[in-house]
């Protein structure tokens, strides 16, 4: 019995470190919900996963150290955690019974309340689309977006037709990959960027690698502008004879372009009523709480802005919630008879 038992800690150690690096890099709506029903299946996947988030949560703080912070380093970072620290965890894990655990952050009573999102929201993103295609790249659509996709051998080619995307590219150097939008062809390899439809221009901002921006100017056709990276834009006006326009983005101006996207909200002892008011404000389906008693619940969590499904299941079974749809665009949320 104690091999057997070993075994299964080691598997659910395993495990959990493998869903530590999914969280890390982004869970999609999909897997969020599968990484509720993982943490429910055993109650070692919330140990370990709480023991991995904390060691690398300790190893952040390495790369928080800066040379100007100090002439030696800080002695505390890799300081062996106190024993009250390493059951403080766990002791948090144990106020689930008064809280819900959704993706890797926990509910329980405790900081004042906070949240951190992006500095604009969206009134509301209905539409939003997310696609992946045949070659394993993600187009997400914002509200409205229409795209024609033609993959051959030799390359991968997207027409937006209208709106605004996200592309987000597999790597593969022999199939370029090309987003066309009104003449101007945005070619890429392995990298992620928006391209919109404005009308009096075309827009392209690159979110992580570079792209290459050819433009369809009547003058010099097929000219190409320099390679546009990361955090910058490319505005190509319609106009005749106007002239291209790269220039760097803010963190603010960023965060408003790319606000029209699922976000992972981080809530700190964040009232419920403030939680459901935030994710209402980023989705066409709107949560109603007609609980009173429930509005001031402390939430502590990570929240993809988009999976509402996933969020309302785990207020009903660990807030004791019920949840009716009444018509396509509303969840009424009440106490569980």
């Amino acid at each position: 019995m104690n091999r057997s038992s070993n075994e299964a800690d080691q598997r659910a150690r395993r495990s959990a470190a493998e869903w530590l690096t999914k969280h890390d890099r982004g869970l999609t709506a999909a897997e969020q919900d599968e990484f509720f029903q993982w943490l429910s299946a055993d109650p070692r996947h919330r140990t370990w996963f709480s023991r991995h988030r904390a060691s690398w949560q300790r190893l952040d703080g390495i790369a928080d150290w800066r040379p100007e912070h100090g002439a030696e380093p800080n002695p505390d970072v890799l300081a062996r955690p106190s024993r009250a620290a390493r059951w403080a965890r766990p002791l948090a894990l144990a106020a689930m019974a008064a809280g819900i655990a959704v993706t890797a952050g926990w509910f329980w009573l405790g900081a004042p309340p906070s949240v951190t999102a992006p500095a604009v929201a969206p009134a509301v993103t209905g539409g939003y689309e997310r696609r992946v295609l045949d070659d394993g790249s993600v187009a997400e659509l914002n509200g409205g977006a229409e795209i024609e996709v033609n993959f051959s051998a030799a390359e991968r080619r997207v027409l937006l037709r209208r709106g605004e995307a996200h592309f987000t590219v597999t790597k593969n150097p022999s199939r370029p990959f090309i987003v066309r939008a009104r003449g101007v062809d945005v070619r890429a390899v392995g990298t992620a960027f928006n391209v919109r439809l404005d009308p009096a221009a075309t827009e392209v901002l690159v979110t992580e690698g570079k792209v290459q921006v050819v433009t369809p100017a009547a003058e010099t056709p097929g000219a190409a502008l320099p390679l546009v990276i990361a955090g910058e834009r490319a505005v190509v006006p319609l106009a005749t004879g106007a002239t291209p326009q790269i220039a760097r983005t803010t963190d603010a101006q960023l965060a408003r372009m790319r606000a029209w996207q699922p976000q992972l909200l981080d809530f700190s002892s964040t009232p419920l009523a403030q939680v459901i008011a935030e994710l209402n404000r980023r989705n066409r389906v709107q949560l109603v709480l007609a609980d009173p008693a429930s509005a001031g619940v402390p939430i502590v969590a990570s929240i993809r802005s988009d999976n509402l499904e996933g969020f309302v299941s785990l207020l009903a079974a660990a807030a004791g919630l019920q949840a009716e749809h009444r018509g396509d665009y509303e969840i009424v949320l009440t106490a569980a008879k």
